[in-house]
């Protein structure tokens, strides 16, 4: 309890010094006022009389009342701007009695105020957050600006315990006294979020960062953009002067309430953070090999939250460090403590394609849910087949001919030998390819022309041109000094045809090309939903795709495709991998390495022979998207 104690005393003597550093801000801002005053009540006593205190009287007065209307300004941008919070799915008492039981249960034994509502976030986190600001509640439907409530009269609202968020994951993944084990610390921060100086702080340092993120809002009008510098700069000032202390504020309160959560399933809650980190390395890898490719292809998965079981599941089979995980299957889930868990996975899932890809925040046409069972064919087969008309364009685009010979379909129907054809063909004799300028390297490698790596100059073939070029020449040839460095390490043909991709596939994925719902298409379904998207994705999973890892993606899907069509092969899905491909129900061996072997070094030997044992014939027509 000592420990305890000394923590909070911390956390609250630097939430002191916070306050001091609001109220020297406010007494600077006042000095020339009392001075004025001063100098305005003198005359009255028969003092500061003369020419001189005139003068004197004649020049603060006006200061001092500049200064006042300023800091009346910074004053109300920092109490009006609505602070940041955290997108999240809300779950009312009806929805989860069970759980806000549990939550409260916990908040007596820990002797803390409970939190005023629970809510979930697609990550492997669980926090307190402040919401008693009036923007936090439900906006009206036209009030879209960064400043809530401007020009209404403030309303007083009684003191509310912050808002408690539960990582998804964790509900599905976790057992009941595992979560009541890692929300223990959690939810013992409420104690010292109680204390009136600390919230006090709290809500000034969250002012602050508000007005700041006001500040550097787009504005147009040149006067409401110079009166938000001024804020701004004061504001990063203020900011500046506090950000120390409002660090050590809050590891004092962490500390507090970490040391209060001592009691409470000490010796569960290490077994417990075991299961964070693994719930962790599940839900990344479920969104990088699971999640991704369906995003990209305009679906969303509903049940993100069970796939992750499914994942753990699966790596719990393969890795003898997790066996001893499986085991905990046959006790209650934390999800058993909602009321209907699909809705909140649909949801959470909904959410956290928002988040990390970037997605509309409603479902569409273009933008539907696909379930685990439908996965293989919605996703992974025209993933596949989508990428493979992609490839045979471009190679259209280039002038490639169709295959000939005896073995060569009379249609000319696209097949997977008019791609192995194309890119193993370097014979010096051989014509070259439309807009391949390449000339060899001395280290063995070849390197390209520039305006044909980026596949933005004019395609001579029989194809359509890439477009016009770039209207910034100076980010132009920095891109193309990127792709022709990524392309250094394969052969010239390929790099051609990996730029062309790229090219290909950003036309496809402009903003033109997939315009976003409006703010107004967004309104009329849930007001109380709007936070700002202008920033979407806030936390992109992975970099742009290079055009090397293009060019491997589709091969790889042509190649898929021609297992698909000529040797029985189905699409699959592993939970740890992504997409796959399963031959008489069996996953195929690797084939990286084989089409590495063929971007890099033009080598098609491998490649065919994983094709002959397999029973694949690349001659055969496919049938693409």
């Amino acid at each position: 309890m000592g420990v305890e104690a000394g923590a909070q005393a911390a956390a609250r003597y630097r939430a002191l010094v916070v306050l001091r550093i609001r109220s020297r801000a406010l007494a600077v801002a006042l000095l020339p006022a009392a001075v004025a005053v001063i100098l305005l009540a003198g005359p009255a006593t028969g003092r500061l009389t003369g020419p001189g205190w005139d003068a004197a009287r004649w020049a603060l007065t006006p200061v001092a009342v500049l200064v006042l209307l300023a800091a009346a300004g910074v004053a109300l941008v920092v109490a009006r701007a609505r602070p940041a919070i955290s997108p999240t799915v809300p779950i009312t008492e009806e929805a989860a009695p069970d759980l806000y039981r549990m939550v409260r249960d916990l908040a007596d034994r820990l002797d803390v105020p409970a939190p005023s509502a629970i809510a979930l976030t697609p990550d492997c986190d669980s926090w307190l957050e402040d919401r008693t600001h009036r923007a936090h509640g439900p906006p009206p439907a036209e009030e879209h600006d960064d400043i809530a409530g401007a020009g209404k009269y403030p309303h007083r609202r009684h003191p509310v315990s912050p808002v408690l968020v539960i990582g998804s994951p964790f509900l599905w993944w976790m057992r009941v006294g595992e979560l009541r084990a890692v929300l223990a610390p959690v939810v013992a921060g409420t104690g010292p979020s109680a204390h009136p100086d600390i919230a006090a702080a709290r809500r000034f340092v969250r002012g602050l960062d508000a007005a700041v993120a006001v500040a550097s809002g787009p504005r147009r009008d040149p006067v409401s953009r110079a009166v938000l510098a001024g804020v701004g700069w004061v504001a990063r000032l203020l900011l500046r002067s506090c950000r120390g202390h409002a660090a050590e504020m809050e590891r004092g309160v962490a500390a507090a309430a970490a040391e209060r959560a001592q009691a409470v399933d000490y010796g569960l809650r290490i077994v417990a953070q075991e299961q964070v980190g693994l719930a962790y390395a599940g839900w990344d890898r479920l969104l990088t090999r699971v999640a991704l490719p369906a995003w990209r292809m305009g679906r969303w998965p509903s049940r993100l939250d069970a796939g992750v079981v499914a994942a753990l599941t699966e790596l719990s089979r393969r890795d003898r460090l997790a066996e001893g995980f499986a085991s905990r299957l046959g006790e209650r889930p934390a999800c058993d403590l909602l009321e209907e868990p699909g809705a909140v996975d649909e949801a959470a899932s909904l959410l956290a394609a928002r988040l990390f890809h970037g997605g509309p925040a409603w479902p569409g046409p273009d933008w539907s849910p696909v379930a685990w069972s439908e996965y293989p064919e919605e996703v992974v087969d025209r993933k596949w087949r989508l990428d493979a008309a992609r490839l045979h364009r471009v190679l259209d685009a280039l002038g490639v001919r169709p295959l000939t010979g005896p073995t060569a379909p009379a249609t000319g129907a696209p097949t997977l030998a008019r791609v192995l054809d194309h890119l193993t063909d370097t014979t010096p004799d051989s014509p070259a390819v439309p807009g391949d300028d390449a000339t060899p390297r001395t280290d063995g490698t070849t390197r390209t022309d520039s305006t044909t790596a980026t596949g933005l100059g004019p395609a001579t073939g029989a194809g359509p041109a890439t477009g016009p070029g770039p209207a910034h020449p100076t980010s132009s040839s920095s891109a193309a000094d990127d792709e022709e460095e990524d392309l250094s390490g394969t052969t010239a043909r390929s790099a051609a045809l990996a730029a062309r991709l790229s090219a290909e596939l950003s036309r496809e994925e402009s903003p033109t090309s997939h315009p976003s719902p409006t703010a107004s298409d967004a309104t009329t379904a849930d007001p109380a939903a709007l936070w700002d998207d202008r920033t979407l994705p806030l936390f992109p999973l992975q970099p742009p795709r290079t055009a090397r890892d293009l060019l491997a993606d589709h091969l790889t899907a042509m190649v898929c495709c021609a297992a698909m069509d000529t040797a029985g092969a189905t699409p699959g899905l592993d939970w740890l991998d992504g997409p796959t491909l399963l031959l008489d129900g069996a996953r195929t061996p690797d084939l990286a390495p084989k089409v590495l072997a063929l971007i890099e070094d033009g080598d098609a030997t491998p490649l065919r022979a994983w094709l002959a044992d397999l029973g694949i014939r690349p001659e055969k027509p496919v049938r693409l998207a």
